[in-house]
């Protein structure tokens, strides 16, 4: 599934990011890499994310790259 599926308070692992290396390169500036647990803070406008400690927002186009694993 990908990480917009996810709703509010939900678990994720990253298991893989579907995109070049420009998107790969701007996930790592924000702490986002495989392997990586997520929680979804929120869905209303950008996907914001708690990933490492750190609160992130970021877009859909990129949010809808980022294939999770609930758990």
């Amino acid at each position: 599934m990908m990480l917009t599926q996810l709703k509010p308070n939900e678990m994720a692992k990253i298991v893989a990011i579907e995109g070049g290396p420009g998107l790969r390169q701007k996930l790592a500036l924000r702490g986002i890499d495989e392997g990586d647990f997520v929680r979804l803070i929120s869905c209303h406008g950008p996907i914001t994310i708690e990933v490492n400690r750190n609160v992130v927002s970021i877009g859909r186009g990129m949010a809808g790259k980022i294939r999770v694993m609930r758990v």
